[in-house]
């Protein structure tokens, strides 16, 4: 069997690009098409594989300006020839569904999300766009969800991520989709005694609320480190005080070193599923989560506790009534089992084989 995967870009090793090795471990013999590659990111993460980048892949300075060719994507998604593969497998949070697959192939998609600035969250990228921006994004985005919703009829069938992503699928497209979470190196995390600090792992953008956990911390005067980089980083610095310590991008060995000896994981934005908070109940260490997203599939009462406002008064009462309980990491661990890269690929490869057999 021929099998193209299609996903939508190559420029960095994020969740997206985990669910695709996962994918390429269970289809080694795949081709790869993609609208944008870091070649030596490729040389490095996917060197076996055959890797087809769209027309777009030649503009120059396309780490930096990928996000602002939006509407050329579908017609270079649109451009790929698939002919003579039997099997495409498409990896969504943009809009890498739009290719054109042969009338005898079936063609399954794994949505990570519906495309977030076009649906659910367009106020949020429209409020932080300058006035062009904004006005192009305005114009075209009634085009670009004509488009998207058109191209949801290429697929045969829909793969979720997580239950909330299964409900916008079916809301935006009107398809049904099985839920099937996506892989964690679970067994790769390990369990330390903690040293009394929250912790955030996070891409600094103003949808993540990290401001949110700002300002609790602030009030709560507890030790909270923070990972990762991003536009906000600026603006979060300037708001947080002396008990809020940021880290900056870090190495795998030493973000597993971080994650074993916090007390617990902050979680303030709603995610589409969310692998940093399962990483964390990985290490033994529970999870405190805004009830509502991905968050709702990895928790349970033995593993975390939910907040139901996004405010930061909403947030320190969580924290608190946190302090007051007891959490095992023998339950945080188990459940974090719920989530390993085996569970993925034996439910991906039995879901399409199903499939298979009725076409």
């Amino acid at each position: 069997m021929r099998v193209a995967i299609v996903h939508y870009w190559l420029l960095n090793d994020r969740g997206g690009e985990k669910v695709l090795k996962a994918l390429l471990e269970i289809y080694p013999q795949a081709d790869i098409f993609t609208l944008f590659q870091d070649k030596s990111f490729v040389k490095e993460h996917f060197p076996k594989h055959k890797v087809t980048a769209s027309i777009l892949d030649q503009i120059p300075f396309k780490k930096r300006l990928y996000r602002f060719l939006l509407p050329l994507m579908p017609l270079s998604l649109e451009s790929f020839n698939l002919n003579g593969y039997d099997l495409i497998l498409s990896s969504e949070s943009g809009p890498a569904k739009g290719v054109i697959p042969p009338p005898n192939s079936i063609h399954i998609c794994y949505c990570h999300s519906p495309m977030r600035y076009i649906w659910d969250m367009k106020d949020v990228y429209l409020k932080n766009m300058g006035f062009f921006s904004k006005l192009f994004f305005i114009l075209y985005g009634h085009v670009l969800r004509i488009w998207d919703v058109s191209s949801a009829m290429r697929v045969d069938s829909f793969i979720a991520n997580s239950s909330f992503v299964a409900k916008r699928i079916k809301k935006y497209y009107q398809r049904e989709s099985v839920v099937i979470h996506p892989p964690v190196d679970v067994e790769n995390f390990y369990h330390k005694e903690d040293l009394n600090f929250y912790l955030i792992v996070s891409e600094f953008v103003s949808y993540k609320r990290i401001d949110l956990a700002v300002e609790a911390f602030n009030d709560l005067k507890k030790h909270l480190i923070i990972v990762g980089e991003g536009p906000e980083k600026k603006n979060l610095k300037k708001k947080a005080g002396e008990t809020i310590q940021f880290l900056g991008k870090q190495h795998e060995a030493s973000l597993k070193e971080i994650y074993s000896t916090c007390k617990a994981f902050i979680m303030p934005a709603i995610e589409d599923f969310g692998i940093a908070p399962v990483e964390a109940l990985a290490s033994g260490k529970p999870v405190i989560a805004y009830q509502e997203g991905g968050a709702k599939d990895i928790l349970d009462s033995k593993t975390g506790i939910f907040f139901n406002q996004q405010s930061k008064e909403s947030l320190i009462e969580a924290v608190l009534t946190f302090e007051k309980r007891s959490f095992k990491k023998e339950d945080c661990q188990k459940r974090a089992t719920s989530f390993s890269k085996n569970r993925f690929k034996k439910a991906v490869k039995s879901h399409i084989e199903k499939l298979s057999s009725y076409n």
